[in-house]
C-alpha cells in the first residue's frame, strides 16, 4: 500500500481566510435590483472613503449601464448590530470601530439603546465592568460599600433578588455576553 504525501504550495500562494469577525457590507446595485439581476460586492467597513470608490467601482461594473444607486443588502461582523439599508458609510464606519472596540457587548448595548450610536458610545462612560452574575456584582458593591455584614446573617441575604431590584429601579442595566459572563452599567 503507497502512501500519499501532501505537496505543499508553493510559497506566496496561499493567503489566510479573512478574519471571521471583520465588519463588512454587501453593497447591491438598485438598478441591477430592480432589473431582477442580484449585482453587488462585499465591502470590508474599513473608511468612508474606500467604500465610496468600491461601491462606485461595483456599480460601474453594473450590468445595467448608468447605475448610480445603492444598498445595504445585508451585513455581518457586526455582532448582531442592526444597520439600515440606506445607512451612511460614515455611519457603518463608526458602528464598526465601535463593534471592534466592544465587541459582542457593543452590539447589544447598541441594540439596547434603539441603534443609537451616540447613546451606546455614552453609556460606556457608566460601565461599572465584567462578573461573573449581577448578584456577584451586588455582594461586590455592598462588601466595598464598607457596610459590616455579621457573619450569621450573609447565608440570608438573596444577593441575585438585590441585583435583580437594582436592575428594575433602573440603578442599573446587565448586559450577559456568555456563561458566567455579565456587563453591569449604572443608569446615572
Amino acid at each position: 500500500m503507497a502512501h500519499e504525501t501532501a505537496t505543499p504550495a508553493p510559497l506566496g500562494t496561499t493567503s489566510a481566510p479573512p478574519p471571521e469577525n471583520t465588519p463588512r457590507i454587501y453593497v447591491a446595485c438598485l438598478a441591477a435590483y430592480n432589473n431582477g439581476c442580484l449585482h453587488g460586492r462585499w465591502i470590508d467597513a474599513t473608511t468612508p472613503d474606500e467604500i465610496t470608490d468600491k461601491a462606485r467601482a461595483m456599480l460601474a461594473a453594473s450590468p445595467v449601464p448608468g447605475a448610480e444607486e445603492w444598498a445595504i443588502h445585508d451585513h455581518e461582523g457586526f455582532e448582531g448590530a442592526s444597520l439600515s439599508e440606506y445607512a451612511s458609510f460614515e455611519t457603518v464606519c463608526a458602528l464598526a470601530e465601535f463593534i471592534g472596540e466592544h465587541g459582542r457587548l457593543g452590539g447589544k448595548v447598541y441594540g439596547y439603546f434603539g441603534n443609537d450610536l451616540d447613546a451606546a458610545i455614552a453609556a460606556f462612560e457608566d460601565y461599572a465592568g465584567e462578573y461573573r452574575s449581577a448578584a456577584d456584582f451586588a455582594e461586590e458593591l455592598t462588601r466595598e460599600s464598607g457596610t459590616e455584614i455579621p457573619s450569621s446573617l450573609e447565608y440570608y441575604i438573596d444577593w441575585q433578588a438585590f441585583a435583580r431590584d437594582m436592575a428594575l429601579n433602573g440603578e442599573i442595566l446587565v448586559f450577559q455576553t456568555g456563561f458566567d459572563e455579565v456587563h453591569i452599567f449604572w443608569t446615572r
